[in-house]
């Protein structure tokens, strides 16, 4: 693992309830791993993690029990943690998935959101816009977290939610993998912003509309990424 670790600074929106330890190694322990910055395959220690990050070691663990569950780490008994291997033939199943379970939640969250929802929902769509001008790749993964947070937080539908939290953080991995060679990474924030203002505004058919733009453009980069050979 890297000897140095940068500590990811959380996104300029607020929560709806105070981050917990664990929260945070959560975060900054998934980012590091969906920026590439802990690969597939290396070894990680409880121990090194908590003195790198700065965090105790029962939220190192509980944080990387929560990545086994997403399928980011897996845990091998006496054996130890590893980063998973990325299976990009899958990531279609992944977008076939995400597509039902994100319109739902598209359109729940335009009809159940409350009015500081949808201040922050507009934040982070100028954020978007933002990292869309200057081309910020990780302004845009920590933006594209913080929306899936508060869309499922405004849609009130914990199955979905919880649905969607399995598929996210495998989804920005292969995107952040892949992206430089074969993605628009403006044009996929300006999409991502569109949403954002569409359940923004309590529009449930034009948020679904603008979740199925995202997905279509995603898919059309996930076809091009495994059919040219970059995934291999």
């Amino acid at each position: 693992m890297n000897e140095t670790l940068t500590r990811p600074e959380p996104v300029p929106v607020e929560r709806a309830r105070p981050e917990t330890m664990t929260d945070r190694a959560y975060r900054q322990l998934e980012e590091l791993i969906v920026t590439l910055r802990l690969r597939p395959g290396e070894v990680l220690s409880e121990q090194t993690l908590a003195q790198q990050l700065g965090i105790g070691r029962t939220p190192i663990r509980e944080a990387l029990q929560r990545l086994a569950r997403e399928g980011l780490v897996v845990i091998l008994p006496r054996k130890g943690i590893l980063v998973s291997d990325t299976n990009p033939r899958k990531q279609l199943l992944v977008l076939e998935t995400r597509r039902e379970i994100e319109r739902l939640l598209s359109r729940a969250g335009a009809t159940r959101r409350t009015p500081e929802q949808a201040r922050e929902l507009n934040e982070i769509a100028e954020g978007m816009d933002r990292a869309a001008a200057s081309n910020d790749d990780i302004a845009f993964m920590r933006l594209d977290r913080e929306l899936n947070r508060l869309v499922a937080e405004a849609a009130h539908n914990e199955f979905a939610s919880r649905t969607m939290g399995l598929l996210q953080g495998l989804s920005r991995r292969f995107w952040y993998m892949h992206y430089k060679q074969a993605a628009d990474l403006p044009l996929c924030a300006r999409l991502h912003a569109a949403q954002a203002r569409a359940i923004a505004e309590g529009d449930p058919e034009r948020a679904a509309e603008a979740l199925d733009r995202l997905i279509d453009y995603t898919e059309t980069f996930t076809r091009a990424t495994v059919s040219s050979g970059l995934s291999r």
